[in-house]
């Protein structure tokens, strides 16, 4: 395999033919503007140089096994014993070695020769080799974590051949398959998993705690006792078995020793009948407290105290009970092995910051036990901690196999302390991860980090490295750490040099004889800082805590200050502000309304007219500016010598915002290079610029903020360039946030997002609902029409049936639905069946127009939804079958008390038949009926819901009281199945306890108090009402653990409609390539739908392995199939290649190894392609196969999207040269540590042969115009140009909002939304409602609108014709658009003058001089130009 060499990479390394588009052209959006407007002059870039990848075989970690093979001097005639072991972790490496040399040197029985291969080492096909062959000849086998199930597949198929031949096979807690290796005598598991052995059971029991580790821990101190004196030698073997646990759990170099000798004495045959002196195991305490000063360890934290106040080494100021203390969470192997320097420097470190330590360790990997007996006061039940930080990288309860996060959430709300998870470096070498784009290794990523953040942990920091040579955590002896940190110590606090006390003496010989570990200094330094500034916030007092609200303003303009997802933000800050004041906080000047907050933050009190300008709160000098921002010169090779052009007067570096007391409301910088068209060309993004690194300098350095709380789904900060996951001190988001604790608000639909966020900028996420999803419902010409067809229906028998036909194809017309249904023309005669079709199809597109959720309104911050919302919620939630709770939707329930299933009626309405979308509405109908009174019985007069506790437990199990029997009783559903029934509204009752809780303001109060803010999952309501209530730290979800049997079930259903579409679309055809695009969230939200979808299109399903992780495939036979594998080009979100790398290696392996299965090409398009692509490239058929694109590392979007919000691009060509140098970067499953590497032709060539575009719409919240990554995905025009014969492909959306799931044409998609929400009055006078904001999300519609229309040309002209008429010539809503928010009317007014610049909208000579004036007219109002 070729290596991957270091080379740093040029931002402007685009050719020019690429830049066409700019180069022939001088003008941009602004030649369309009546108003000449200043040549756009883009900025010469500098090439920006970032270190790629260093790999050399693709992989993650080049360390060699060598270093750590011992063979023994030639021997004067002693047997040799050889052992190979294999570990997740390297801490057992020096142990055993020293162990080994310690044997060699005094034995006189044998030699050994020892071999360790870290897991991870095995992946490489070479080391692998040498590891079958080293088993050749073992005697001992060891084997010890093993929980990555391909590797384990290795180790199981490795072993296996050899293990008959072998003296002993010594398996310790790992996966199943490799636990039945375990072979000692006579003792072996080879029937684990098949029988009802104690050892069986362990893996089988749910609620297990820490899982197999723990259960076992519990035998190692009683079993040996009891087995002793049982006569059988299987009883003997098994206790054997059990004291080696003992001895390798222990770990110390004298325990390996005697473990060693006990296995080789009993169990290798040259050496039976020898006398081989063994001692017992010394046994250390299964959990304590340890401290790298102390004699001992503490069974008792009372003991550790007096302790640690009468330590001679520390000063006053560590003793006070006013320091802050810090709980931190160790493993005991690490400590017993010697491998422990990386927690002496956090020890040290954070006693050199002043704070007390009470650091905790567990033998097994259940931590909450030791949690509640070390760090909570037995008598007060309060905390004797102020923070936690976990040293393990674990889940805290469980480690790397089975989890049990709700003990561990328990624990945590106990103790009711931030909970801080830092990382060791397991899988790879120090200089491996700081060459690394990717960062941390996939597998380290689910298990240390995405597991973690199940519990509520929070700042995935890396603090640990390991030495290239040796594979150990990098080399620096304990003793010199802490006489560093001594040093340290006694500089800053001019304490007086003290020998060490001869009770110490353990201690030091301890360290000095250890010495294995190194932790990266800057990165401990960071992590103790923001581990003492989170436990800050429980100390200080409310009324000096200082926060910074952090809002967005994107695209930059006045009119999008407070730019978030959904989110009234000026309003939810003015509330929250509020509180805060009433709280105690320091509010000092706060406005009396949200509309002054408004004027305050984004109008320049010193300009003498309405300024473009927003309220300047500081003036940073560029001395200032470079003392304070340490990396400063780093920027200047993307923007020049500070203070550049953007948030600067030429002189100074401006913050934006308003300070109120101890609060400031600062604007976030946006990325600056959305309006320079080079820039957005660029395949990896640019650095921050010198703008943007000033405001966070400001705020952590000048205006010394205790917090920041960003405010809203989403800024910029977290997607700044630098590794996916495990930052760097290079890193822009770590080096931006600095020290301060990070609360972000973020929308509870949205835990992709919000992941990148905590990862990558340490933020503690806080969610907040979105504006429940209420109909659409119908209005003007749609509404005409629904009750034409009302009279149709009662009058269809009579002489007027065909008039009102004719009526109704008519008013279609005018309503633009001939382009969705297929109208016969007006005046022909046809038959009474064919009209029922006609009006039955008709009438069918208005019930999907009419029940199509959307979101009206923003939601504000601490406002429970209203009890019309909560119905409309509730609604949705009861229309979803949730077969794995024994709940039946109430559609179904429905539709079954008149003979009919729901499937069937679905079905019906779609094909038209009149009487089936007349069931379906009548359904519809009823289902909303019964729930408004079931939730009237807990509405008060206001319209709120309130008791719903009490009013529940009266409401349910009472029969003919139950409100939905009273109400359905008056219907045809009268006879509806009871049980089910209550079942459902029992159900639905809970739903309703968690849509009206509201703990968002209470969440960032107890974050704002250094407290625990619960964990929850993010993802959308409806299918998951676990996301309620809002104000949990959202988290994802277990990568592994998708795509779920569930998904798997819902993907195949939706592909094959997909595919029967396009054969249908396509003259019978099946598509040879559908290229398609992952999202982060939809996944989270599916648990991997889409990505279950790509798998069944090319003929492979998922095998998950015992504890329920994928990270398998097999094929499908084509006979089962039944149709030819169809071939994909896989485009994956920047937040899906973040948040699911291991999945994209899954689907990068299916795709090859369906590529090389030998199949008819006219079955299997992969592999047609493929050799094609093979034969034309000169590569081998793997390469060729290569399907799995996305941005370069630490890179989002294709940026299309900036482009078009920004109005900064030429043409169409353009726009396809950002996606295709932004998007071409690859995954390689042969080179997974290779990161992202850029495969731009193969890239094209796929695209090329792609006779379909396919996205997903996955929940109601969030729709195809709603935001800009749908359109800034599409390569719907760019395939058009591939492919030879120029055909444009056809454009799908898949629709699963809903039961019942609907694959539409991507212009059928966008005529839904435009009617549903553009052009609804409910959607934008909901808007309205809001002010300011709204006119913005009115504005953003359109803009959106206009991006489809660029990337894909499916947008009718009558959409953009249509909301003219709305908003423009309508006087009043043009009044009302201009006096709320000039700045988004005014952007809006540009849209329509540049969609007809571009050719996308026809329109009359009159409509566009209106625009033209109204521009004008608008620019004088923002100018404060009185005409």
């Amino acid at each position: 395999m070729a290596s991957v060499v270091s080379s740093p990479f040029a931002l402007s390394t685009c050719k020019t033919d690429h830049h066409s588009s700019i180069t022939q052209k001088k003008f941009l959006l602004h030649s369309f503007l009546p108003k000449k407007s200043t040549q756009f002059n883009s900025r010469s870039s500098r090439n920006s140089h970032i270190k790629c990848a260093v790999v050399g075989n693709g992989l993650f970690t080049q360390t060699s096994p060598e270093v750590r093979r011992i063979v023994p001097e030639k021997n004067q005639g002693l047997p040799t014993v050889k052992i190979v072991y294999v570990v997740l972790e390297a801490q057992y490496q020096s142990s055993l070695s020293a162990a080994v040399q310690t044997l060699n040197k005094t034995a006189d029985f044998a030699k050994f020769e020892v071999v360790g291969y870290l897991v991870e080492e095995l992946r490489d096909e070479k080391t692998y080799q040498s590891f079958c062959k080293d088993l050749e000849d073992v005697n001992i086998f060891i084997g010890s974590l093993i929980f990555v199930e391909e590797l384990a597949i290795k180790v199981k198929n490795a072993v296996e051949k050899e293990r008959d031949r072998m003296n002993a096979v010594l398996v310790f807690p790992s996966m199943p398959e490799v636990m039945r290796l375990n072979k000692l005598g006579s003792f072996s598991m080879s029937q684990l998993g098949q029988s009802k052995s104690p050892f069986f059971q362990l893996f089988k029991r749910k609620k297990q705690g820490a899982g197999f580790a723990d259960s076992m821990l519990k035998l190692v101190r009683t079993l040996p006792k009891v087995l002793k004196y049982l006569p059988s030698d299987k009883a003997q073997d098994a206790r054997l078995y059990i004291l080696s646990l003992q001895f390798w759990l222990g770990g110390s170099p004298d325990n390996l020793v005697n473990f060693v000798k006990m296995i080789s004495g009993s169990y290798v045959p040259a050496l039976k009948g020898m006398k081989i002196e063994y001692s017992d195991p010394v046994l250390f305490l299964d959990s304590g407290i340890w401290h790298p000063l102390a004699p001992c360890m503490f069974d008792d934290v009372k003991e550790y105290l007096n302790w640690y106040g009468t330590r001679r080494d520390a000063s006053e100021k560590l003793k006070s009970a006013k320091a802050p203390v810090i709980g931190l969470v160790l493993q005991r192997s690490h400590i017993v092995t010697g491998d422990e320097s990386h927690y002496v420097a956090v020890i040290m470190e954070l006693e050199a910051r002043g704070a007390k330590v009470i650091p905790i360790f567990a033998g097994g990997l259940d931590f909450s036990g030791p949690i509640e007996k070390f760090f909570i006061d037995p008598i007060t039940r309060k905390p004797m901690v102020n923070s936690v930080v976990s040293l393990t990288g674990f889940a805290l309860v469980g480690g790397p196999a089975r989890q049990d996060h709700p003990r561990a959430v328990e624990a945590l709300m106990k103790l009711d302390v931030p909970y801080i998870v830092a990382l060791p470096l397991v899988f790879q070498t120090t200089e491996e991860w700081l060459n690394s784009s990717l960062g941390l290794h996939p597998i380290q990523v689910a298990l240390q980090v995405a597991l973690p953040e199940l519990d509520g942990g929070m700042e995935p920091i890396v603090f640990a490295g390991r030495d290239p040579r040796t594979g150990k955590k990098t080399r620096m002896c304990g003793l010199l750490v802490i006489c560093f940190f001594l040093f340290r110590l006694i500089v800053s606090w001019e304490l007086v040099y003290i020998k060490c006390m001869s009770s110490g003496a353990h201690s030091w010989r301890a360290w000095h004889d250890a010495g294995k570990s190194h932790a990266l200094h800057k990165r401990v330094e960071q992590l103790c800082t923001r581990a003492i500034n989170w436990a800050e916030l429980k100390r200080k007092s409310k009324a000096e805590k200082k926060l910074a609200i952090t809002v967005f303003s994107f695209p930059p303009d006045k009119g999008n200050v407070g730019t978030a997802a959904y989110l009234n933000v000026f309003a939810s800050i003015f509330s929250v502000l509020k509180d805060l004041k009433k709280d105690g906080y320091n509010v000092e000047g706060l406005p009396e309304t949200a509309e002054a907050l408004i004027e305050d933050v984004i109008h320049d009190k010193e300009a003498q007219f309405n300024s473009p300008n927003l309220n300047v709160a500081y003036k940073m000098s560029i001395r200032e500016y470079q003392k304070l921002t340490p990396y400063a010169t780093l920027l200047e090779e993307n923007w020049g010598k500070p203070p550049g052009n953007l948030n600067s007067d030429g002189e100074n570096l401006l913050v934006y915002g308003k300070q109120y007391g101890n609060v400031f409301i600062g604007v976030q910088p946006t990325f600056g290079y959305e309006g320079d068209p080079m820039r957005l060309l660029f395949s990896k993004s640019a650095s921050p610029h010198h703008g943007f690194a000033a405001y966070y300098s400001f705020v952590e350095k000048i205006f010394g903020a205790d917090a920041v709380l960003h405010f809203g789904t989403h800024g910029s900060l977290e997607f700044m360039p630098g590794k996916q996951v495990g930052m760097s001190d290079v890193c822009y988001p770590d080096s931006l946030i600095g020290n301060i604790p990070n609360i972000y608000y973020y929308a509870a639909n949205n835990p992709s997002e919000a992941t990148v966020a905590k990862r990558r900028s340490y933020a503690n996420t806080i969610s907040y609902l979105t504006p429940p999803a209420e109909n659409a419902g119908l209005y003007k010409g749609l509404k005409q029409l629904s009750e034409l067809i009302s009279s149709y229906q009662s009058l269809k028998d009579t002489g007027r049936g065909p008039q009102i036909v004719n009526s109704i194809i008519s008013t279609a017309r005018q309503c633009n639905l001939d382009k969705d249904v297929d109208l016969p023309e007006e005046g022909v005669e046809i038959s009474a069946k064919e009209r029922d079709l006609v009006v039955g199809k008709v009438y069918s597109k208005l019930m999907e127009i009419e029940s199509r959720l959307l979101p009206c309104g923003l939601h504000v911050i601490g406002e429970p939804p209203s009890a019309m919302e909560a119905i409309a919620t509730l609604v949705n939630i009861a229309a979803l079958d949730r077969p794995e709770e024994g709940i039946s939707s109430l559609p179904s329930i429905l539709a079954e008390t008149v003979g009919r299933s729901i499937e069937d009626v679905y079905r019906g309405n779609d094909k038209g038949i009149l009487k089936d979308v007349e069931l379906l509405r009548q359904i519809t109908e009823a289902s909303r009926g019964a729930i408004t009174a079931f939730v009237q019985r807990t509405t008060n007069e206001k319209g709120q819901v309130v008791n719903v506790n009490d009013r529940l437990t009266s409401i349910l199990g009472f029969g003919f009281n139950e409100p939905w029997v009273q109400y359905l009783s008056d219907t045809k559903f009268s006879r509806a199945d009871r049980e089910k029934l209550r079942v459902l509204f029992a159900f639905l009752g809970e739903c309703l306890k968690l849509i009206v809780a509201d703990n968002e303001l209470g969440s960032l109060k107890q974050a704002l108090e250094g407290k625990y803010v619960e964990p929850g999952p993010g993802g959308d309501p409806i299918r998951n009402p676990k996301v309620l209530p809002t104000g949990k730290n959202i988290h994802a979800l277990d990568p592994q653990a998708i795509p779920t049997t569930a998904a798997m079930q819902s993907a195949k259903i939706v592909v094959d409609r997909l595919l029967v579409r396009q054969k249908a679309d396509n003259g019978g055809k099946y598509p040879e390539t559908v290229a398609l695009v992952l999202w982060g969230t939809d996944n989270i939200k599916t648990y991997g739908e889409s990505l279950a979808q790509v798998l069944w299109m090319i003929g492979v399903r998922p095998v998950a392995d015992t504890f329920g992780r994928v990270n398998r495939v097999e094929t499908v036979s084509l006979e089962e199939l039944g149709r030819p594998r169809i071939d994909v080009v896989v485009n994956c979100s920047g937040v899906f290649r973040d948040l699911f790398i291991n999945q994209m290696n899954l689907l990068d392996r299916a795709i090859k190894m369906v590529a090389e299965l030998d199949e008819p090409e006219d079955q299997n398009y992969v592999r047609k392609h493929a050799l094609e692509q093979a034969k034309t490239l000169g590569v081998d058929v793997r390469e060729a196969a290569t399907r799995v694109f996305s941005n370069a590392s630490g890179s989002y979007s294709s940026n299309v999207n900036l482009a078009v919000e920004n109005s900064s691009w030429n043409d169409e060509k353009q726009l396809q040269d950002m996606y295709l140098s932004r998007k071409s970067f690859a995954f390689d499953c042969d080179a997974p540590g290779a990161g992202m590497t850029e495969k731009r032709k193969v890239f094209e060539m796929a695209l090329a042969t792609a006779d379909a575009t396919f996205q997903n719409l996955d929940s109601s919240e969030i729709s195809l115009t709603d935001v800009s990554h749908y359109f800034d995905s599409d390569p719907t025009n760019l395939v058009q140009g591939l492919r030879k014969d120029g055909k444009k492909p056809n454009a799908y959306i898949a629709d699963t909002t809903t039961a019942n799931a609907q694959v539409r044409t991507l212009s059928e998609t966008v005529r839904l939304d435009a009617r549903t929400k553009l052009l609804n009055p409910k959607w934008y006078e909901g808007m309205l409602s809001t002010g300011y904001e709204g006119v913005r999300e009115i504005e953003k519609r359109l803009t959106n609108t206009v991006g489809w229309s660029a990337t894909s040309g499916q947008v009718d002209n009558w959409v953009y014709e249509e909301a003219n008429t709305t908003f423009i010539k309508d006087e009043e809503m043009l009044k009302r658009l201009m006096n709320s928010n000039p700045n988004s009317f005014r952007k809006l007014v540009q849209t329509f003058l540049e969609a007809n610049g571009r050719g996308y909208w026809e329109t009359s000579e009159d409509n566009i001089e209106k625009l033209r004036q109204l521009y004008s007219e608008v620019e004088d109002k923002i100018e404060g130009i009185d005409r």
